[in-house]
């Protein structure tokens, strides 16, 4: 009974304003993907609230990401488009996972040193136990594959540390209740893929690209006009060198690389390739080429999620729509879930 069709979950933060790290590195394969796979793109509002939020912006914040989405190419109609708080079964199986997770696990989890900072005794109880509940967001649908940037890799780690440990908790349960390989959930494959998967800022190149920084300079917002773009790229730190030929050239030059991996991912050509047509060049002549691409590429999204966001009713239909075609696989799988683990029903 446990023949799981290929199914993909992935989503993104409910603190609005996105910027071209979430694009190229989420939301361009989430347009990709919908052309092979079953797909689920969720606006992951509970975790938006792990952190300090503003509970005037939240439900704007949440209508600006899915707006990006269907902006951006995701379709849906193919695709279930939906926000994360209209399905309760992600809370309810978060909590089982809880159960199933151990502290020790937790306790390695990168991401929530990096967050917490030297204060982590102030920190949200649901910021360390966040991995759990993307955990419970990718097995709820018992996903087979998950695109993830490299900085999510580990949580999706974990992801499948709980999926394996829960499928050997219960492994007689769950032959009992008709999956006869004693397995419920499967383990979701990463998919990372592409020459910008993990955009750094345009500030600094050792640091990922993030509406949290305090400098609007640092990120591309997907809301940015083409004279906003062409500042920020023209005002986008480099180093003196021109740039190489080869990509071994890139070592130890970060700005320099993530600029090359920005252009190659926007133009859907490899670092080489680019390379072969800007080595030896000076960084003010790439950088133009760079806005040219960039304004090409973005203006029309950022024409689309306008228009959109000025009828939140229809991106509230969507998000509703979505959620309940969403319930229609989740409620099924979270029943079996109570029935695994004993619950009355």
């Amino acid at each position: 009974m446990s023949s799981y069709k290929e199914r993909v979950f992935s989503g993104m933060q409910a603190t609005g304003n996105p910027h071209l790290g979430n694009y190229l590195g989420a939301i361009v394969k989430f347009v990709e993907l919908q052309n092979k796979y079953d797909c689920l793109y969720c606006v992951v509002d509970l975790h938006a609230i792990t952190q300090p939020h503003d509970p005037a912006t939240l439900a704007d914040n949440t209508r600006e990401v899915a707006a990006s989405y269907i902006a951006s190419g995701v379709d849906p109609k193919r695709n279930v488009v939906f926000n994360q708080s209209l399905v309760p079964e992600h809370a309810e199986l978060g909590w089982i996972l809880n159960c199933v997770a151990r502290v020790g696990w937790l306790s390695r989890m990168t991401q929530f040193k990096d967050k917490a900072g030297k204060d982590r005794e102030n920190a949200s109880v649901g910021l360390y136990d966040y991995p759990v509940l993307m955990a419970a967001d990718i097995l709820l649908y018992r996903a087979t594959h998950v695109p993830v940037g490299e900085d999510q890799k580990q949580h999706l780690e974990l992801a499948r540390d709980i999926a394996q440990k829960f499928n050997n908790d219960f492994a007689e349960s769950i032959q009992r209740n008709g999956y006869n390989d004693g397995v419920f959930f499967p383990l979701p494959e990463p998919l990372i893929s592409g020459p910008a998967t993990r955009v750094m800022s345009l500030r600094d190149g050792a640091k990922k690209m993030s509406k949290s920084d305090a400098s609007e300079y640092s990120r591309i917002n997907l809301s940015d006009d083409a004279d906003a773009i062409a500042q920020k790229i023209r005002k986008a730190k480099t180093d003196p060198e021109p740039l190489p030929s080869e990509e071994a050239g890139l070592t130890g030059r970060p700005e320099a690389a993530n600029l090359v991996g920005i252009f190659a991912a926007l133009s859907g050509r490899g670092k080489a390739d680019v390379l072969g047509e800007f080595g030896g060049a000076n960084f003010s002549a790439f950088k133009n080429a760079l806005v040219d691409l960039s304004v090409e590429k973005l203006s029309p999204i950022t024409a689309e999620m306008r228009r959109i966001m000025a009828d939140p009713a229809y991106v509230d239909g969507v998000l509703r729509d979505g959620a309940r075609r969403a319930r229609e696989i989740a409620q099924p799988n979270m029943d079996a879930v109570k029935d695994i683990v004993g619950f009355l029903r």
